[in-house]
């Protein structure tokens, strides 16, 4: 008989809505938790507009899936075709590494390029290395954008460059963030790099060109303590924009501005350190577990073991607002007694709630630690009669 279990753990918590007292001339802004995801502010957040070169993002993380399934190597070698050409008429304005056809590029030097100069040339290499053509590599970027959970985005190039097909809400930008921070942990850090100088320009213009052009970006790496991350834009039409992270007293934030019209680079960056102060001024985080904390030890039916310990597949966090303090929630972990096996290792057993006054604010899947293997016909018949007699 399968009973519907509740293990109750009592905490006081309170519920969380994004706030909509910061203010910003931006057209968007949108500021996540990593933990909890909770939504700390939110202004057109599921508005769509050019992304500009945060695009780049989608772009890096199709290469990051290359280099993560051990396909290329960051030493490995890409032959730059003619369309990343420096000569392009297209490169003339836009931001680039400075790269000549025919010559080759590794694909360390291929990241830092798109992350620090945020090289639109670059993006292109990573398309016809990957796809063969960018028209090819925006299909990529779709189906890549879904299986992420990006339900609008669109793409019409790799590099961001002015296209009605570039579209990308706020809220996808802090969804792929959150992605790439979690899936690449060992890739990531390259985006905290604040100057990349690339050595192997192959023309005196572009040896030129080079030595003016080596800081990131990205400004807020500069002016703000805890900030690793992620990306710029800025087209005439779409105005100034920023994915960005920070970590401050171990708490992470996901911030995202688009259509600012501040003056450049440095004022952007001072938007999105406003945005991260004020969730990190007015709101807490509490993570009451982590993938591999053992939070319920639930029974088995027909199983070789008697019982199967459940986890959290992603960290199971509730983000506060610091003046409501915490109170009237509690957390339970509700679980069916007993599940049946065989069950894998992942497999879901039940789910972990966060609840006030009856109503759900949070919930996250109990997975299950360990694999159980189901019991041979025989034991089962064993285990019948046991229960039968009271003995299970």
């Amino acid at each position: 008989m399968m009973i519907k279990k509740l293990f109750a753990i009592i905490l006081t918590l309170t519920t969380f809505a994004a706030r909509a007292d910061f203010t910003t001339s931006a057209r968007s802004a949108y500021l996540i938790d990593y933990d909890s995801g909770a939504e700390i502010v939110s202004k057109n957040a599921d508005t769509l507009m050019p992304p500009s070169s945060m695009i780049k993002l989608m772009t890096l993380t199709l290469l990051f899936d290359e280099v993560k399934a051990g396909r290329l190597t960051m030493d490995d070698r890409i032959t730059v075709g003619q369309n990343a050409d420096y000569q392009d008429s297209k490169w003339y304005s836009a931001s680039k590494i400075c790269l000549s056809a025919g010559q080759s590029i590794t694909v360390r030097d291929l990241i830092l390029g798109l992350i620090v100069l945020s090289g639109g040339d670059a993006a292109v290499v990573v398309a016809e290395k990957l796809a063969g053509g960018e028209t090819e590599f925006t299909d990529m970027m779709t189906r890549k954008a879904r299986e992420i959970g990006m339900t609008q985005s669109t793409f019409g190039n790799s590099s961001g460059l002015p296209d009605p097909n570039n579209l990308m809400t706020s809220r996808e930008l802090a969804m792929l963030a959150r992605y790439i921070i979690t899936q690449y942990p060992d890739i990531y850090p390259m985006f905290a790099t604040k100057r990349f100088e690339f050595g192997e320009h192959q023309s005196d213009w572009c040896r030129d060109w080079g030595r003016t052009h080596t800081l990131n970006y990205n400004r807020l790496l500069f002016t703000m303590a805890g900030a690793d991350g992620l990306k710029t834009g800025h087209t005439d039409d779409g105005g100034y924009g920023m994915v960005a992270s920070s970590v401050v007293g171990g708490r992470r934030l996901i911030a995202v501005i688009n259509g600012f019209r501040g003056k450049g680079h440095d004022a952007l960056a001072a938007e999105v350190k406003k945005l991260l102060n004020y969730g990190y001024s007015t709101t807490t985080t509490n993570v009451f577990y982590r993938p591999n904390d053992k939070i319920a030890k639930i029974p088995v039916w027909y199983g070789r073991q008697d019982f199967v310990v459940a986890t959290v597949a992603t960290p199971f966090a509730i983000t506060v607002q610091k003046s409501d303090g915490m109170k009237d929630v509690r957390v339970l972990a509700r679980y069916n007694d007993p599940v049946a096996a065989p069950i894998q290792v992942g497999d879901v057993v039940g789910e972990i709630i966060a609840e006030r006054n009856g109503k759900v604010i949070a919930r996250a899947d109990l997975v299950a630690m360990t694999r159980v293997k189901k019991t041979q016909f025989f034991g089962r018949i064993v285990r019948n009669i046991m229960v039968m007699i009271g003995l299970k």
